[in-house]
Formats: C-alpha cells, structure tokens, sequence
C-alpha cells in the first residue's frame, strides 16, 4: 500500500476503535452525541472539507455532497451510529478502490520498466554511462550481460540472447548476430554486444510504445462514456428526489416527518453512483493492462469494445500469415544441371535489391563476381535481362519468356516460378515460395472457435499461390492478385456483411496495408516488433510474430466487455432494489450502506478479474 493508502488504514481502525467505544458506553443527550462526533470526526473530515470545496467551485453534485448530506442527516435528527457506520463505510469503499486501481495502473507500470536509464558509449578512458536522448543516430553503444538496450539499432560485434518479455510476452530468447536490428526494450541476456544506433531516443521502439499505453486510457470505450453522462445526470436527479421524499409525504400522507427524513436519507446513501464511476474505467483499464503483459498494445478502451465484436477477420498474407522470407523450395533444370541453372539466375538477379534476388543468391550460396555480369537490365513486371560470361541470360517470369520467343513449361510446385533462358535457349526454372508461420493454422482454428464467422486471406501473389495456403490454412475465402487500392474495395465489400452489431478486423504488416488497417472496423498490426509504421496505423499492435495471439486479443476483449456488463446490470439492479424499498420505508440506514459500499467493493472485485490474461486458445 502506498504511504497515503496506510494513512487512511490507520483512520479506519482508529475510527473503528472509537465508534465501537462509543456504541457500548452507557451514554445520552449532548455526551451521546459528542462520543460519536470523534470517530465521525477522524473518518470522516476530508469527505467534508471535499464537499465544501466543491459547492464553493459550483461542482454540486457528485459523491462527497451525497455522503456529507446523507450522514450530517442522520447526526441531526439522532441517528449517531448509523451516521458514522455510512462514513466509515464509505472509506473503506474508498480505500479498498484507491487499491484496486494501483493496482491496474501497476499492471501496466510493469510495461514502463522498459525505459532504459542509460547507454553506454565508449570514450578513451573506458565506458561512459549517458542519458539515452544524448546519443545520436551513427553512435555505437556497448550493451553489457543484463542491461536493457536502451535504443534502436543494429549489432555491429558480438553474438547473445535476448530477453523480449517485456515487449512479446514471450519467455522463449531471442539469439542475435552481427547484421541483426535490435530494439530498446529487450534485455541483453548472455554476450556483450556492440551496436550502433538507427533512431533517436524519442523515434525509438520503446519511446513510441511507451507513449501508446500511457495515452490509451484517453480512449474511452462508448460504455465508459455512458457512465460519465450517466452519472452527470444521475446524482442531481436523486438528490431532488431525496428532497421530493423527505417533504411530500408528510404533507400529503400520514408518514411522519422524522420516518420520511429517515427514508430520504437512506435513499441518499443508496443512490451514491461509486460502484458504476469506478468499476466500469477499472474494467477497461485492467483489461488493457493485462492485453500489454502479454505483447497486445490496445490503444484504448474505444478498440477493445470493438474488437469484443468481430464477426470477420481479414488477413493480409505475406509477412502476415506467411514468414515474409522467401526461400528456393525447387530448381528444375533443362540442358543444364541445377548447379549451373542456380547460379546463371543468381548473377542475372544480383543488382536487384528484391526479396526473390536476395533468396536467389542465398541459395546460391556464393559471392557474385560482378566482373562477369554487364550490361544487367530490370524488366518491369517480368524479370531481368544481364550478360553473363558473354552469354545474354534472361531470368524471369512466363511474361518474359514469351517476350524473347522461348518455350516454356509450367511447374507443378505452388510458389513464384523463375524461368531462365540463354542465348534464346530455355535452361529450366527454379521456385521460390513463402513459408506458412507455424502457428497460423491454429490461429485460424481458435478464432473460428472463439465464433468468428468468416476468414479471409487478402494478397497480392498469384492466384494459385493465395489458393494453396488458404487450402493449407483453412481459410474460408481469398482473393489473389490484389494491389493495395483492391485491397481497400474487398475491405468495403466484406463491411456490408458485418451485421449491424458485428465488426471486421484486419490484420497486417502494418508497413504497406495502411489504408486497409484504417478502413477496417479494427485495424491490427501483425509483427509488429520495432515497426514504426505498425505503430502508428493500428488500433492494436500485436508485438511478435505470432497470428495465434489475434484469439487471445479478442478473448481479453470479450472477456473485459462481460465483467463490464456485470458491473453495470448489477450494480443498477441492486441499487434500484433498495432505492424503492428505501422510498416505501422498509430499508434501513446499514442496508443502504450494504447497497452502496458492498456493492462498490464486489463490482471492484469484479473489475480486477480484467487483470488476468486469458491464456492462449
């Protein structure tokens, strides 16, 4: 408990203390009353003083008018132990929240423990440890066994594991070489590492997902904005109410004045509308944080109500449901043995900077001696044209082929099919294809179990490919062959299917499927580790790599939007109960109290299950 928390323990005993002494003390008249003035007194000062200071600054209407007004009632017509049992009460319900929500803030303060405290860079008397924002773009950085790298960058020494929990939630290490982009957030486990730095501190991983979750509470969710206007209204209403019921009954019916005072007391105590301003924010804010611990980065509670929703899940393929690495998976040669066929290919692609190049040459396995390849050409949408050797080589698609007259033969593998030709002769063809994450079909799996209606599979490779790993998959639609502003029409296509309180989510990269992610009903970014783009079009960002952790997203939605009903229908339920059973006279003071503070407290409890993180379907 903070120090403020124990302070206010400290009141609630000592003021416990003092009532009991009060209740059993063979007291009457002024002395009575003054016994139980203490206790009232210790526990219940700030709630008065509060209560001032609002009338005085015109804000009215809120919980302290209710429980001073309530509790100064009952002083005055002698009601003194039910008095100070409302205010004590009522600061135990106030205590037991201001716990409650230290505790979700604390949920997602854990995920602040990322920010790193400094960077080490090296100078001539040895290592020098700096603040992170004074390191600049090019600098190197020496990141030692168990520091947390501190910024963006890429390692130029050293090999070692990392620790990405904080970012994934992922305990499984994460093994780096030189070559590799690291990102600050991640703790060096093993090796010592130097890296030199690509970002800023204030463009860094960590900088920009720090910001999201601190600012997601300012996204409020529709059912959070029902309960502010709610209660807006709600507390002044009752209050005339109140009014209405302490003085129209005497007046026209044979209740007395001190019964009807009675009753509009308690009605008060009741009314308070603390079980609801509470647990309906602590539901969203503790369903966020319990997203964030396991790597799913919601940007408020408007996303997670939404999400609770989806009935069609869009996905983009490459990079997405597929590893976005393109490998050699078979080479098929004619006139030339697969040797010969890989490296004719790899040289005529080696200028190129294009995935399928690169996976050319990696297959290869050779650095090309760029002596033997002139006057190399990139042909549009078909392939390239080089001399090799003095032999005019073309490696392309089928397009290119029939361009230079040669015939062609089809493959029976499913992938990107790059034939080769020189001097006019036809010398076989090689496939590169796109692995399927490992976990994508499960993740299919648990999200139609989870009852999501549809699952589609958008992209832009050829037809038969998109069709092979939708078959492989489970997918229930795809369309092939698609550019970004195609993708976008299939998107609005696929809204006018949603139902009118269903939604659609798309998940992507985040890098090229900005305008999808922004049409959708819910935009998700997939792998989205280190990405700056992923960051900044998604609703949510899921941190690794893995499609399976969209199900528990949703879960984690669905499951916060549930305790948030729960609140709200019992709350409003069993207020209303006493709330007429208090006007009709058969409710008393501590049945009141029950109906305020003992349903505060269980809604709390309620909204604190939100912390929990469902675990993976």
């Amino acid at each position: 408990m903070t120090r403020k928390q124990k302070r206010m323990l400290i009141r609630i005993v000592t003021s416990g203390v003092l009532f009991g002494a009060a209740a059993v003390l063979p007291l009457s008249g002024w002395e009575r009353l003054a016994a139980f003035l203490v206790p009232y007194a210790v526990i219940g000062w700030d709630v008065l003083w509060r209560a001032v200071r609002n009338i005085a600054h015109g804000q009215v209407f809120d919980e302290n008018f209710l429980m001073a007004l309530a509790t100064v009632g009952a002083l005055a017509i002698g009601e003194y132990p039910e008095a100070v049992f409302v205010m004590l009460f009522y600061q135990v319900g106030e205590l037991f929240q201001s716990y409650a929500v230290d505790r979700s803030r604390k949920s997602i303060a854990s995920l602040m423990d990322i920010r790193p405290d400094y960077a080490n860079i090296e100078t001539e008397d040895g290592l020098k440890q700096v603040d992170p924002e004074e390191v600049a773009v090019g600098d190197a950085i020496i990141i030692k066994a168990g520091e947390r790298i501190p910024l963006d960058g890429v390692v130029l020494e050293g090999t070692s594991a990392l620790d990405t929990a904080a970012l994934t939630g992922e305990s499984l290490p994460r093994q780096v070489q030189p070559g590799d982009d690291v990102i600050s957030g991640c703790v060096n486990l093993t090796g010592l590492l130097k890296v030199q730095v690509t970002r800023a501190f204030e463009e860094s991983t960590v900088s920009r997902i720090l910001d999201l979750v601190e600012n997601a509470g300012s996204r409020k969710a529709r059912a959070e904005h029902f309960i502010t206007r709610f209660a807006r209204w709600y507390t002044p209403i009752v209050v005339l109410a109140a009014v209405a019921l302490a003085v129209l009954p005497p007046l026209f019916t044979q209740v007395g004045w001190l019964d009807s005072i009675q009753r509009a007391l308690n009605f008060l105590v009741v009314s308070c509308p603390c079980a609801l301003v509470i647990s309906v924010p602590l539901s969203f804010f503790g369903g966020i944080g319990g997203a964030s611990r396991a790597g799913i980065l919601v940007k408020g509670g408007n996303y997670l109500e939404v999400l609770a929703k989806t009935e069609i899940v869009v996905f983009d393929k490459t990079g997405t449901l597929t590893q976005g690495v393109f490998n050699v998976t078979a080479i098929h040669p004619d006139h030339c043995d697969e040797g010969q066929l890989l490296e004719l290919a790899a040289l005529a692609e080696c200028a190129s900077d294009h995935p399928i190049s690169r996976s050319l040459l990696e297959a290869w396995g050779q650095i090309p001696d760029s002596s033997r390849v002139t006057q190399a050409e990139a042909l549009s949408g078909r392939g390239v044209r080089a001399v090799i050797d003095g032999r005019v080589v073309c490696a392309g698609n089928d397009k290119l082929m029939e361009d230079i007259g040669v015939t062609w033969h089809p493959c029976h593998h499913v992938g990107t099919t790059v034939h080769v030709a020189a001097d006019g002769v036809y010398l076989g063809h090689i496939v590169i294809s796109d692995q399927v994450k490992l976990d994508a079909k499960q993740a299919i799996t648990a999200l139609k179990a989870s009852g999501v209606r549809k699952t589609v599979m958008l992209t832009g490779d050829a037809k038969p490919v998109g069709e092979a790993v939708a078959a492989q998959l489970g997918l229930d639609e795809v369309h092939a062959q698609l550019l970004p502003a195609d993708k976008v029409e299939q998107v609005e296509a696929l809204l006018k299917q949603v139902s009118p309180k269903g939604a659609l989510a798309f998940v992507g990269d985040g890098i090229n499927d900005a305008p999808v992610l922004s049409r959708a009903d819910v935009g998700v970014a997939m792998g989205a580790l280190g990405s700056d783009a992923a960051i900044e079009a998604a609703d949510i960002v899921l941190m690794d790599d893995k499609p399976s952790k969209l199900a528990q997203a949703i879960a984690i939605a669905r499951r916060t939007l549930t305790i948030v009903r729960q609140n709200i229908v019992f709350a409003l339920a069993v207020k209303l109960l006493v709330l007429v059973l208090s006007a009709l006279g058969h409710a008393n003071m501590w049945q009141a109290v029950f109906a305020d503070v003992g349903v505060s407290v269980i809604a709390i409890l309620n909204a604190m299950r939100a912390m929990s993180v469902p675990k993976n379907p």
